[in-house]
């Protein structure tokens, strides 16, 4: 549906602020319905999905196996706009090098790598591990989810462990620290974030209110 009537499900599997992604997809999309749930039946009848994540990934792949919540987001992507937030991005990967390297989910190519104990910057300075708070987003392909979004817009991350953004055809946005990560990935029906859009004031809420108008 293009208008703001729609259905829009936050699959719950026990890793997420999912309330918080809740309330800001009822405040840009006041004529939605929002359910948060893993149940696959009112999954399948959803207008929207969102697959979010936090924690750590090992973790999260065990309740996503746990609840056969792989299958119903690889169903959810052929049929329907799909989000996924931080870790939910990440399971979406091959492979992750946390936890001693975890199997994910196998949906988009490439791996999850940790930024490292001794990061700097260009200038040599050290930064901060995990990479916690605003940072700037560069879009690397038009796309509807950055529909009404600045170029080098300002989102909100808190993640140790990245995307790398090198050789990988579905990158729709970078963000740099230490060197390019993927900040935001596309691949048909699904788009994938690393920051957290309902934490990230006004750029985050366009990125919703854009999530819950896109057609996939």
């Amino acid at each position: 549906m293009s208008d703001f009537r729609s259905h829009i499900v936050v699959i719950d599997y026990g890793m997420g602020n999912l309330h918080s992604v809740a309330k800001a997809l009822e405040h840009v999309s006041p004529g939605a319905r929002v359910t948060i749930t893993a149940d696959p039946t009112i999954v399948e009848d959803a207008d929207r999905v969102v697959f979010p994540g936090v924690g750590a990934i090992r973790d999260c792949m065990t309740e996503i196996q746990r609840l056969k919540v792989g299958e119903v987001v690889t169903k959810a992507i052929r049929t329907k706009p799909v989000l996924a937030i931080c870790v939910g991005m990440q399971a979406l990967m091959l492979r992750s090098e946390e936890n001693g390297g975890v199997d994910c989910l196998g949906l988009l190519p490439g791996e999850v790598k940790f930024f490292g104990d001794n990061l700097q910057d260009s200038q040599g300075t050290k930064l901060k591990v995990p990479h916690m708070g605003w940072n700037n987003v560069r879009q690397s392909m038009d796309h509807p989810m950055w529909h009404d979004i600045a170029q080098d817009s300002r989102f909100y991350f808190v993640h140790s462990y990245f995307v790398d953004a090198k050789n990988n055809p579905h990158v729709a946005g970078t963000c740099d620290y230490g060197s390019p990560f993927a900040a935001a990935l596309s691949h048909k029906n699904l788009f994938a974030v690393q920051f957290h859009p309902e934490k990230s004031a006004e750029a985050g809420l366009q990125l919703l209110r854009n999530f819950c108008r896109w057609l996939g």
